[in-house]
């Protein structure tokens, strides 16, 4: 698809009405995976994106570039549209103006600004702090300028970090959520609600398209209520991190304690797996088929004739 029409697909599976299940994903490898599994959309989370390619905790060290670079890679790897977190946007109302446009060229089909005092930090860790009321309506509105002219259609999502703040209510979150929307947004991701009653009275009060984050301090609610109380799309950020740390981990301890025997019983138990053949599912047997199109016939003779390894598939 293109940069549009991925932003396009995002505004039609918001209007089905039906609960967008949004998994995280922090590299392009993670996101194949996702749509493998059959999801109709993915993250690019923050989080998930700090602990893979700095091994730092989601505190706002992240640059832009690297979160623009990682959206990149991912919006290419699949066919599903991929909505990224910008942090606060990097800076005040001008530099939001630039991430905005380079998400929108990096192929995403909707980005999360939150309204966080920057360096932020994860929404479901203490300590958070928010901007005034009156920055943040100036960041939003200036997003929705630079969505207006190069893409119309992609989504821009206020995050507020209004009820996870010392002193926060569940009202600030409301006000707030209004005043994101007088200045242009397309859906509210109020972060950190801690029980059911509280989703609620935010669905209930805001008229627009819901964004919930299940982890954390949030309810596991299931889509069943999630969908009953309105709720348009629900995330579990560091769902795949998460699985693929513990599986890592599981994995280099028993490696360090009985070396080849356990690589031997790992190629054992994946054989069969979807991503056990891993060079089938990164794609060789598609690059073959392109250097079959389009590479002189002699040449792929003479890749391919008498080499050893994994042996791509021939159409021919």
């Amino acid at each position: 698809m293109s940069i549009k029409s991925m932003s396009k697909a995002f505004r039609e599976l918001l209007a089905s009405n039906n609960v967008i299940v949004k998994p995280g994903a922090h590299n392009a490898l993670s996101a194949k995976i996702i749509e493998a599994a059959g999801f109709q959309s993915c993250g690019v989370s923050g989080y998930a994106v700090s602990a893979t390619l700095l091994g730092k905790p989601d505190v706002g060290l992240v640059t832009l570039d690297e979160m623009v670079m990682m959206s990149r890679y991912i919006a290419e790897a699949v066919d599903i549209p991929a909505i990224a977190d910008a942090d606060t946007g990097h800076g005040n109302a001008i530099n939001v103006m630039r991430t905005v446009a380079d998400f929108i060229r990096a192929g995403t089909a909707g980005i999360h600004i939150e309204d966080q005092v920057a360096p932020k930090r994860c929404g479901h860790v203490a300590g958070k702090q928010i901007i005034s009321i009156e920055e943040a309506t100036g960041k939003y509105r200036a997003a929705a300028k630079v969505r207006d002219e190069l893409d119309p259609d992609f989504v821009l999502i206020a995050r507020t970090d209004a009820r996870g703040v010392s002193g926060g209510s569940v009202e600030a979150v409301i006000e707030r959520s209004k005043a994101y929307l007088d200045s242009g947004v397309d859906m509210i991701f109020p972060e950190g609600l801690t029980t059911k009653k509280e989703v609620e009275e935010v669905c209930e009060k805001i008229k627009a398209p819901i964004h919930y984050n299940r982890t954390g301090v949030s309810p596991m609610l299931t889509l069943k209520e999630l969908d009953e109380l309105g709720v348009s799309m629900v995330s579990f950020a560091t769902g795949a991190l998460r699985a693929g740390a513990c599986a890592m981990w599981d994995f280099m301890h028993k490696f360090k304690e009985q070396d080849v025997a356990c690589q031997k019983a790992f190629l054992s138990e994946v054989k069969g797996h979807p991503v056990g053949d891993i060079h089938a599912f990164m794609g060789f047997n598609k690059i073959r088929e392109l250097e079959e199109e389009f590479l002189p016939e002699s040449e792929i003779s003479e890749k391919y004739e008498g080499s050893v390894g994994f042996m791509p598939s021939s159409k021919k």
